[in-house]
């Protein structure tokens, strides 16, 4: 609780006394506008603006103890549970933060990518993201195997062919870079810089009905994320709410048919890769793509939208 209390002092600009005698009345069941008003002597004179603030920020920063003993506890029943990364997860800031590093480790259903490194695929997918010369086609047909059995008799993840082999291998790796916290945290902050909200009109919706019409602005709409007055996303929002409006996270600009976006390019930055047209190239490409498309691309949404509401 102490390093609470100093984090708060730090936060507010008060002293580490005022933020303890206000957290003792919060716990004690007196309301802010009480404290403001007949407690003053008490927090050394903290406002009413002071006072919420440290009470939002309070039950956050409890929150995030909680849970941060939560993950501690559940990496570590896992037995993977290093020093480095209990060092990273005391020192995350937030929620998000924390959630970024707990990702790899949540128990979840039984991926592709899961189902591919059961059938002894993860060793290929390494060789060929680490020596990008080697012949993808010809190096999968050595770990192609009969399909698995289950045990109503039907038939389960099906690793046969070359192509589901290669296929296995866009999984592993894809599932591994969308599970990169840094990497996840670099897009979210450069997509919340320079990405776009844009709305516009669902196809069927009359412009002429009157609950229709009221959301007439954000038809053909588009604006720098991070500038979106608060007004304006609520607007937004709640035409998404009602189905008449679709809302989407853009691209500060759109990619060439057939070439890569530019958050594929983040990404292929990130892993240190880019292509040379070596023989493996086309396939690392394909699961660069994947891992934006198919792995972070709605969730980087919803996170940064979740963030503009909490804003707004």
């Amino acid at each position: 609780m102490q390093k609470i209390i100093q984090q708060l002092a730090r936060e507010i600009r008060v002293g580490a006394h005022q933020i303890t005698a206000a957290v003792e009345l919060l716990d004690g069941g007196a309301t802010v506008p009480f404290i403001a008003r007949y407690r003053k002597e008490v927090t050394g004179g903290l406002d009413d603006i002071q006072l919420r603030e440290l009470e939002t920020r309070l039950a956050y920063l409890r929150e995030l103890g909680d849970r941060r003993a939560a993950v501690l506890k559940a990496i570590d029943e896992q037995g993977k549970l290093t020093d480095a990364l209990r060092l990273a997860i005391a020192q995350t800031a937030t929620k998000q933060e924390l959630e970024d590093l707990y990702l790899p480790f949540k128990q979840k259903r039984r991926t592709k990518g899961q189902m591919a490194r059961e059938f002894g695929i993860e060793p290929l997918a390494d060789k060929l993201f680490a020596d990008p010369t080697l012949d993808p086609v010809a190096e999968a047909a050595a770990f192609t195997k009969p399909p698995e059995v289950l045990d109503d008799g039907k038939t389960g993840a099906d690793f046969s062919t070359v192509t589901a082999v290669l296929d296995g291998v866009r999984d592993i790796l894809s599932e591994r870079w969308a599970e990169d916290a840094a990497l996840v945290q670099q897009l979210r902050e450069w997509l919340w810089a320079e990405g776009l909200l844009r709305s516009s009109k669902l196809e069927g919706k009359s412009e002429t009905d009157p609950e229709v019409a009221k959301f007439r602005d954000y038809f053909d709409y588009d604006e720098p994320l991070a500038r979106v007055p608060s007004h304006r996303a609520l607007a937004v929002f709640r035409g998404r709410a009602l189905d008449i409006l679709e809302a989407r996270l853009a691209l500060p600009v759109l990619p060439e048919p057939g070439k890569p976006s530019m958050a594929e390019g983040r990404i292929a930055q990130h892993l240190g890769w880019s292509h040379a047209g070596r023989a493996a190239d086309d396939l690392i490409r394909k699961c660069v793509a994947w891992t934006w498309r198919v792995k972070l691309s709605l969730s980087t949404e919803r996170d940064l939208f979740a963030r503009l509401r909490e804003d707004a």
